[in-house]
């Protein structure tokens, strides 16, 4: 994948596991990137790591669920490198709690994240993709994407919209030279995923390790996902070797959604 070398990219919630997976997939071939999140210290002390491992690499903090900031953020990448050339919108929140027991500010809180943030990006970067006739848009959606699970009501919520932003932004930029697809990883394996273990283990009465085995078995494989593979994927996708693909949304899940 030589033709991704310095190609310009942005990862949102650049401080998780997943984020820092990207990232680093996306350096070693060679690109410039860029990581964002609100926590500047986590995401400063991820750049220094992969800055002396030979990386080029921004760590520049912002919150994504705030258009202004967003906007600030596309000024800055431009002054230092140019135009986002792959976007890849990772930032999320995802908290089991049952729907009874959600407020209305849980709710407005991820879907603010986790799509309106997706889309604030998408309005910020897609512009100059446009204008230069390449780009690619990498969606992190999850399979809550397409089909319901129990206590994550808001989660399943935010990425069925942005299965829909995903498919619909495809179909109009499809003329322009840009991809828009969506990952769907299934349970990772990841601090995100043992937290909401915590919380069922908390509410069934069942030990974490149970609830882990749990999340793991919902899969055929049995297994939880490692984000190296999703990061994996996302660099096929940002290749020319699928520059006819878009529109879609691809599982890594184990077999668990087949569909």
């Amino acid at each position: 994948m030589t033709e991704l070398r310095d190609k310009i990219v942005l990862i949102t919630g650049g401080s998780g596991a997943l984020g820092r997976a990207l990232a680093e997939a996306f350096a070693a071939r060679g690109c410039r990137v860029a990581i964002t999140a609100r926590d500047g210290k986590k995401l400063a002390a991820i750049a220094d790591k992969m800055t002396r491992n030979g990386a080029q690499i921004l760590a520049l903090p912002s919150d994504v669920s705030r258009r202004d900031q967003v906007e600030s953020l596309a000024r800055e990448l431009v002054a230092r490198w140019g135009g986002v050339q792959i976007l890849i919108n990772n930032a999320g929140i995802v908290r089991a709690v049952s729907f009874s027991d959600m407020t209305g500010d849980f709710w407005d809180e991820t879907l603010a994240v986790n799509l309106t943030g997706a889309f604030n990006c998408c309005k910020a970067f897609l512009p100059a993709m446009a204008q230069s006739r390449w780009g690619r848009i990498i969606n992190i959606a999850s399979t809550t994407a397409k089909t319901g699970y129990s206590h994550v009501t808001a989660y399943t919520a935010s990425k069925h919209g942005l299965l829909g932003l995903t498919r619909s932004l495809a179909m109009e930029v499809a003329r322009l030279g840009v991809t828009v697809n969506a990952i769907c990883p299934g349970y990772l394996d990841d601090q995100r995923t043992l937290e909401n273990a915590a919380v069922m283990a908390e509410k069934t009465g069942k030990s974490i390790v149970e609830v882990m085995k749990l999340f793991a078995a919902s899969a055929p494989q049995n297994r939880l996902i490692v984000p190296d593979e999703v990061a994996s994927l996302a660099l096929l996708i940002a290749s020319e070797k699928m520059a006819g693909m878009t529109g879609q949304a691809i599982n890594v899940d184990g077999g668990a959604v087949m569909a």
